[in-house]
């Protein structure tokens, strides 16, 4: 009897650049590709919150959706499980005779929590397992250095990595594929959002984008960014928007769900460079991956303490767990445009600029003193690119905690809000309450006298929020409390405003 293979899809919803399902052909095994939805998955946080809520749950059935139309293009399908992975493959692969099961291996705790289960359950079944790395742009193997040495500083693990290191061609789409083995059961359907315990999102026509699950929707994104719409070139320079499509190339949701491949975005970076031009944007679009490829292995190397209050560092800040504030400013209700009109932008659509992100996480940790876990599980639950690595990593570097902080850093929002939205187009796009406010104004409104909020139809306090902290002073007083948690510094300098964000999501 010919071999089988069972092919357990995970964050790899692609066909390009997967070794598990390359090296299932090149053996000339029978192939079974899985797919199980996780009920885990589909639970509470620690604080509460939808673990998978309905813009990424979306995203996701139209990845498994669109995998499963390419795998019959090929011959093959998709079978559906519902269930725990590690109880609903083994007694798969007993009935099917399977001989191995290949999957990409995760770094984070979750995770590989159920691979260790399933392994554990595979093995007196006699049933082979094999795990590969596939989520990023170097193969830990391939590094300069073993990960338990890896750096703590991202820019002494770029230098190290871009002089000693290379990147790994992206394995080919296969052209075909052999079909499901003839005892294989029904494939099953793919569950609704209502299936699963969600409400269908309402599309929102503010949003920068509409955007579609799935490998096919993943190239055709990158070919327009890229080839079509030619913005590469300018990468650099518009990254930093906040309005629109294509001020950066919002591959994040494709990345995520590893509908597209970093090394295939690579090498079509390389291309790029060949054939139009290569400049600082191109550099800049690889680096960004460089640093989602610095959390992964941080998080590997690291384990639990990313997800601990204290963090990578260790630091214990007496956090506030004040869900009066945070319910303001989950709901973009705290009296600062910018990071209203952010907020309110990820409650709607379920995405958010980087530059957005850094703001809206510096004012909940550093001026409001919230407990950094809540913010980076309300991330978890909205956002459609959410990645933990990245997620985690950017939120304990934000707060402070992080293993390449250093020291207490926090956004003026005043000034990223004149640097970054100088017309105020970006926080009237989200805040309509404020479209009338003139351009000098919209970012600090508590300024309008009464008078000016007559003439403008705006009563603040009613129709939009006063401040509910006092920028500069409230950090300051959380200054004082980090310090304290850091061996209180006694000659502290007042709070170094970041003016430009140096960390990517």
């Amino acid at each position: 009897m010919t071999h089988r293979i069972l092919l357990w899809f995970r964050n790899d919803l692609r066909l390009h650049d997967h070794e598990p399902l390359h090296r299932a052909i090149a053996s000339g095994a029978e192939m079974v590709p899985v797919y199980c939805f996780d009920p885990r998955q589909f639970g509470k946080t620690a604080f509460g919150f939808p673990k998978t809520g309905s813009f990424r749950a979306q995203f996701l059935l139209e990845s498994v959706a669109d995998l499963r139309r390419s795998l019959r293009s090929l011959g093959s399908d998709l079978l559906i499980c519902q269930g725990p992975p590690e109880l609903v493959i083994p007694p798969l692969a007993t009935d099917l005779a399977i001989s191995a099961v290949f999957y990409h291996r995760e770094a984070t705790a979750e995770e590989q929590a159920v691979e260790t289960a399933l392994d554990a359950a595979l093995k007196p079944l006699g049933i082979r397992v094999q795990s590969f790395w596939g989520h990023t742009l170097y193969h830990p193997d391939d590094l300069p250095f073993e990960l338990s040495q890896l750096p703590e500083l991202f820019t002494d693990f770029r230098k190290q990595v871009e002089r000693d290191a290379s990147v790994n061609p992206p394995l080919p789409a296969p052209q075909s594929l052999p079909p499901l083995p003839a005892d294989a059961p029904e494939p099953g359907d793919i569950p609704t959002l209502e299936d699963l315990g969600l409400v269908p999102p309402v599309p929102d026509a503010r949003g920068v984008l509409r955007f579609q699950g799935g490998e096919t929707a993943g190239l055709a994104r990158l070919k327009d960014y890229f080839w079509e719409g030619d913005r590469l070139r300018v990468y650099k320079e518009t990254r930093n928007g906040m309005l629109g499509a294509d001020y950066s190339s919002k591959f994040s949701p494709w990345l995520a769900l590893g509908c597209l491949s970093p090394r295939f975005i690579h090498a079509e970076v390389r291309r790029y460079e060949s054939e139009r031009i290569k400049n600082d944007s191109t550099y800049w679009l690889i680096f960004e991956l460089l640093w989602r490829d610095y959390f992964r292995f941080i998080c590997a190397k690291h384990g639990r303490k990313v997800f601990l209050p204290a963090g990578l560092q260790g630091i214990s800040i007496p956090w506030q767990q004040d869900w009066q504030r945070f319910d303001l400013w989950r709901k973009g209700q705290t009296g600062f445009p910018l990071v209203d009109a952010n907020m309110r932008e990820l409650a709607a659509t379920g995405f958010m600029s980087n530059r957005g992100r850094q703001n809206v996480a510096s004012f909940l940790t550093k001026n409001l003193g919230i407990d950094w876990r809540m913010g980076a599980e309300w991330f978890e639950s909205l956002l459609i690119d959410y990645d933990v690595c990245s997620n985690y990593g950017n939120w304990n570097y934000t707060a402070g905690v992080g293993n390449d902080a250093r020291g207490f850093r926090f956004f003026n929002i005043l000034k990223q809000s004149k640097d970054y939205d100088p017309q105020g187009n970006y926080v009237k796009h989200w805040l309509p309450e404020l479209a009338n406010v003139p351009a000098a104004k919209v970012h600090e409104p508590w300024k309008l006298s009464p008078v000016e909020q007559q003439r403008l139809s705006l009563r603040l306090g009613v129709d939009y929020p006063h401040p509910i902290v006092d920028l500069f002073k409230s950090a300051e007083a959380n200054e004082k409390i980090y310090n304290a948690a850091t061996q209180g510094w006694s000659a502290a300098p007042k709070p170094k405003a970041l003016q430009r964000g140096k960390r990517r999501r």
